[in-house]
Formats: structure tokens, sequence, C-alpha cells
């Protein structure tokens, strides 16, 4: 089972890189980086979903994604590698950082989606419960599958300690416990 939910994160993980370089960071840097065809994938999600914060990002927004740039695509394919390669135990406080920020930042998200009244909006927003509704299940991958990774990672305190071995898993010991034999 271990494995799967590797690669699972992994599979994650790796669409994750180009959806965060190539539409997210529109966000936070100027259009004229990016070519036109970007822009206009840009724009056609941006209102064929009516997610108006992705076309006129309010500061809190832009900030989220700012994070998303220099902290989450690093590790996104510090991640990628680590679930691919499996039992990396070096990647779980990181995804545990990951993962408590990208939830919390989500839920930000998801609540501007139900509470606010989008009628004043520059680009049009969604209007009805229907339209909420499907504005949030856009962002929900973003919060099922970080959930679920912080609920591996802080369960399995042992994460990555485990080697194959002859078909059995054995246990490594500890760092401090090596570092005190040494």
């Amino acid at each position: 089972m271990r494995r799967v939910l590797e690669w699972m994160f992994f599979t994650y993980f790796l669409i994750n890189i180009p959806i965060v370089i190539i539409m997210d960071s529109q966000i936070v840097f100027p259009s004229w980086l990016y070519p036109q065809s970007l822009r206009r994938l840009h724009s056609w999600y941006g209102n064929g979903i009516k997610d108006n914060m992705y076309l006129d990002p309010p500061p809190w927004y832009q900030a989220i994604f700012f994070c998303e740039q220099f902290l989450h695509t690093p590790l996104s394919f510090a991640a990628a590698y680590a679930f691919y390669k499996g039992n990396c135990r070096w990647i779980r406080m990181p995804a545990i950082i990951y993962s408590a920020h990208t939830i919390t930042a989500v839920i930000a998200i998801l609540y501007h989606i139900a509470m606010h009244d989008f009628s004043q909006s520059k680009y049009p927003g969604p209007s009805t419960m229907m339209e909420r509704l499907t504005l949030s299940w856009a962002y929900l991958p973003f919060f099922v599958v970080p959930l679920l990774l912080l609920t591996v990672m802080v369960q399995d305190e042992d994460y990555g300690l485990h080697v194959e071995a002859e078909g059995a898993y054995k246990q490594s010991p500890r760092r401090s416990q090596r570092l005190k034999n040494a």
C-alpha cells in the first residue's frame, strides 16, 4: 500500500510542476514574460471556470502563489524524485511543511469562493451555487492530496527507515543511534 501511495504522490507532484510553472506563475510575474499562447491559456482557464481571483488576483492570493513559486516549485521537483524512488526519509519533513501550508492556503481560497460577493469584480466570478461548487472542485485536489500526504507522513514516524531485505522489511537504526555507534 505504501508504494501505491508513493506513486500517487509522485504523479501529483509531477502534474503539479508544469501547472505551477506555466499557469500559476502568471499570477506572480509580469505578463510580458509569457508568450501570447500561455497568456491566452491562463485567460481561457480563468474565464472558463469563472476564477476571477486567477485573472485579477487580490494581494493575499498573490502571496499564496508567490510562496508556491519559490517554495513549492523546488519542493515539487524534490518530492517527485523522492516518491518515484520511494522510501526516502529526507522527504518526510518537507512533505509535512508543504502539506500544512497548502491545506491552509486552499482553505482560505475555498472560504473566499464560498463567501465573497463577486458581483462587483472586474472579471465575472461565480454567481450561482453550482458555479461556486465548480470552482471549488478545481481547487479541491490541492486540499485532498496534501491532506492525505500529511496524514501518511505524520502517522508513519519511521517513514523511509524501512529497507527491503530478502522480501521482509528491516528497520534501519535511527540517525542518533548510528552516530552513537560510530
